[in-house]
């Protein structure tokens, strides 16, 4: 689907030892959970430049700072489903 809102997850060297298999495996969860599958495609990317600020996520080419496998659920529900709602309801 055109337009989708696309979510991407470092998975470089550094996001990976910090966790970001688990944030990509807990975004696929809830992104199934809420039928968001065709609003939001999840993907897979390697360094952001943004090794400091937690694992790397952007929402939309914004970045998402903090993100860690122990707040993917409420970076989720912050700042991707109010979005992926949104857009769902425009439809």
């Amino acid at each position: 689907m055109e337009n989708n809102m696309v979510v991407s997850v470092c998975v470089g060297s550094s996001c990976h030892m910090k966790g970001s298999y688990q944030v990509i495996k807990t975004f696929q969860e809830l992104i199934k959970k809420n039928q968001l599958e065709d609003f939001v495609e999840l993907k897979a990317s390697f360094c952001m430049g943004r090794c400091l600020t937690g694992i790397s996520v952007m929402v939309d080419d914004k970045p998402v700072d903090n993100v860690g496998f122990v707040n993917a659920e409420s970076v989720f529900y912050e700042h991707i489903f109010p979005l992926a709602e949104a857009q769902k309801s425009g439809q």
